[in-house]
């Protein structure tokens, strides 16, 4: 028998949402922040960073506001990032060292 994760209205709310961002795009922590009408990015890192549904809930799409990488699985750096990056460049997001190519370009916002 197979067990359903166990998360929270807020961590719920932010996977919803964040499902709603397509392949070859991206966005940012504060990004969903204001999709959701908050004003934590660190609150949302806190929920991805617990994300039961990855990959099919694309925690690996959600970057920093700089243009740069960010965490992943609770990581900054190592084999963690390397998948992050590793997924994104299978859906078409070019990455240059730890910087997204044309990232105002391919960045998702959401509009209430």
């Amino acid at each position: 028998m197979s067990t359903v994760p166990s998360v929270t209205p807020f961590q719920s709310r932010v996977y919803t949402l964040l499902s709603t961002v397509p392949k070859g795009r991206i966005t940012t922590y504060a990004e969903l922040a204001k999709g959701l009408g908050i004003h934590s990015p660190r609150a949302i890192g806190q929920a991805l960073k617990k994300n039961p549904y990855a990959p099919t809930v694309p925690c690996h799409r959600v970057i920093s506001s700089d243009g740069t990488i960010g965490g992943f699985m609770g990581k900054r750096d190592g084999l963690e990032i390397k998948k992050k990056m590793n997924l994104l460049v299978s859906e078409g997001v070019v990455i240059d060292g730890t910087r997204i190519r044309d990232f105002k370009t391919i960045l998702f916002t959401f509009s209430k």
